[in-house]
């Protein structure tokens, strides 16, 4: 065994206990970070509009329950609860909830503007 290896600890989270953060209107963001993927669960309400954006991050977001129209570069879908969407680095994309809707997003490499603060897209 090598044990010039640094063990890792495993770490449990719950999501109720993260800091919520309301980053726009009815958008409500519960986030960690790990040293290579963040991992977040977003609250959003019915109407409730991410701006278009583009980021270096890969995405995958997956709907829990509700509905979220997605507009991807010059795509749109919508997805509901138990779909998925695949995001890949630097395409431009924007969210509208059709419904109140709870969905998890993972990206990677780390949002570090999220950590930073520096995420200024919501506010547009």
């Amino acid at each position: 065994m090598d044990t010039s290896m640094t063990t890792a600890v495993a770490a449990a989270q719950r999501w109720e206990d993260m800091p919520a953060q309301e980053v726009a209107p009815g958008i409500v963001r519960r986030y960690l970070t790990t040293s290579k993927v963040t991992i977040a669960r977003f609250a959003i309400a019915r109407g409730a509009v991410v701006p278009a954006h583009r980021h270096e991050q890969e995405q995958v977001s997956c709907v829990l329950s509700g509905a979220l129209r997605f507009r991807c570069g010059d795509r749109e879908m919508t997805l509901r609860g138990g779909e998925t969407v695949q995001i890949p680095s630097w395409v431009e994309h924007s969210v509208v909830a059709l419904e109140d809707t709870d969905v998890i997003d993972v990206f990677t490499p780390v949002r570090q503007d999220w950590v930073d603060g520096t995420d200024t897209y919501f506010r547009k």
